[in-house]
């Protein structure tokens, strides 16, 4: 009550300091500013002493509410009290149907047991099996189940029971069959279609003539971006086309890893593409190779034709070929002595010769060059290789196997090149040998015969 009252007073001095400031402020004189300052303490002894009426007046209003909240109280602890009590009662009453209830379960338990078990492997089979495309309710009833048979307070139906059964020796029985159905497939492009496909037992889907993979996580069948050697994606219509019968047909036994493991591995581009800009040089070079020893064989056989038919006709030479230009360098051999002969027809072969061996030496250079390209396009690979292993480590085999991979294209790309061209240019080298003999034997031939003249004229 006192400190109420030191309260309004407060108030009170407050009100009254504000009222004379306010006051002050159009007080013309000092008579004016004191009776304005008697007149507003008296309003504020007036106004104090009305709001402390009201308290007192008040003041009963407040003891009954809070006599009452104190009853209201010791009613709400009387009630915890007896809510307590009844309490400690049901869980005793819990315990022991509890107790009952395991006692009357018995060797159900373990039956429980079971079923949950065997619902849950049977889900984890359902799901990355090619039926469940043709069957995708049964997950969530399985899924359904174990939760069920995870709860002791819960009991299995016979329904369920046979469900589970059902569910099964369905897949089992699907197992063994070719069916065909409709359903949702993505194709190459990632539309999505119905379409007719052809499930192989548990082992492969094709359709269209093409093979399709499973993807567990969305449940859909999906066009391989990759299909397998034409030999076995040939025979895929005469299957889907038949109703009754035996067909060939290519199986994948790992119910697609081999199909899937088809679709990684790099195509023939895609590995000429690994070697980058030394594989590309590497095969520049071959083809150049290939080119000047084919136009080389070529011609030598040309040249071989025309020395043969020449050799027919060796008293009238002609300037078309080879062994024709030596033999007309001794067209004024008669005058000649032996050694001058000699030396000029040695001198008309050694004129023969090089034309003889052109591109030789280029094809020898691309044999033993492409291998050290090869060998570069390696290094450089497994500098790149060695430089991802310092970044990300070692724990990942794959960035190892790929980049060492990618490194060895480049070396097996120069051995493609350089043994081919190793025998290109020891084919065109015995032609070019072979000629060059020929001429030899018909220049000693011709000095043979113009020495032996000389001996039977003398």
């Amino acid at each position: 009550m006192i400190n109420t009252m030191k309260k309004i007073g407060l108030a009170g001095s407050l009100l009254l300091a504000s009222t004379v400031v306010a006051q002050a402020a159009t007080a013309v004189s000092l008579d004016e500013l004191l009776q304005q300052v008697k007149s507003g303490r008296v309003a504020d002894a007036a106004e104090n002493k009305a709001r402390l009426d009201k308290f007192r007046a008040n003041r009963a209003t407040q003891i009954k509410a809070l006599n009452a909240e104190k009853a209201e109280q010791k009613r709400q602890e009387a009630k915890s009290a007896r809510m307590e009590k009844q309490f400690e009662v049901n869980d005793s009453k819990i315990i022991d149907l509890e107790r009952a209830f395991q006692e009357r379960l018995g060797g159900l338990k373990e039956l429980f047991g079971v079923l949950q078990q065997a619902s849950g492997d049977a889900r984890g089979q359902f799901e990355t099996s090619v039926t469940q495309v043709q069957y995708p309710e049964r997950t969530d009833f399985l899924l359904e189940f174990a939760k069920k048979m995870g709860q002791s307070n819960r009991l299995a139906s016979m329904e369920e029971i046979e469900r589970l059964w059902f569910e099964l020796q369905r897949e089992m029985t699907a197992t063994g069959k070719v069916v065909t159905f409709s359903t949702t497939v993505v194709n190459a492009n990632g539309e999505e279609a119905i379409q007719d496909v052809t499930r192989i037992g548990a082992f492969n889907v094709v359709s269209d003539g093409k093979y399709l993979e499973f993807v567990p996580e969305t449940g859909r069948l999906v066009e391989l971006q990759r299909q397998p050697q034409s030999r076995y994606t040939s025979r895929i219509g005469d299957l889907t086309n038949a109703s009754t019968g035996q067909y060939p047909i290519g199986l994948d036994p790992t119910r697609g890893q081999l199909l899937s493991l088809l679709v990684q591995s790099p195509s023939l581009t895609e590995r000429i593409a690994q070697g980058k800009t030394v594989g590309y040089v590497i095969i520049s070079l071959g083809l150049v190779g290939l080119l000047m020893a084919l136009w080389r064989l070529l011609s030598l056989s040309a040249i071989s034709a025309k020395v043969s038919k020449q050799i027919k006709n060796l008293n009238q030479p002609t300037t078309d070929n080879p062994l024709g230009r030596v033999l007309s360098a001794n067209k004024d051999g008669g005058s000649e002595d032996l050694e001058t002969m000699e030396l000029k027809l040695g001198e008309a072969i050694l004129r023969e010769t090089p034309k003889l061996n052109a591109m030789l030496p280029l094809l020898k250079i691309i044999a033993v060059v492409a291998p050290l390209l090869g060998l570069l396009g390696t290094v450089t690979g497994m500098i790149v290789t060695f430089q991802a292993i310092t970044l990300y480590g070692a724990g990942d085999p794959k960035l190892m196997a790929g980049g060492i991979s990618t490194a060895l294209v480049t070396t097996v790309l120069g051995l493609t090149v350089a043994i081919p061209m190793v025998f290109l240019h020891t084919l065109v080298s015995s032609r070019a040998k072979r000629l060059t003999q020929i001429l030899q034997e018909e220049a000693a031939g011709m000095l043979a015969e113009r020495a032996e003249g000389k001996h039977s004229g003398a």
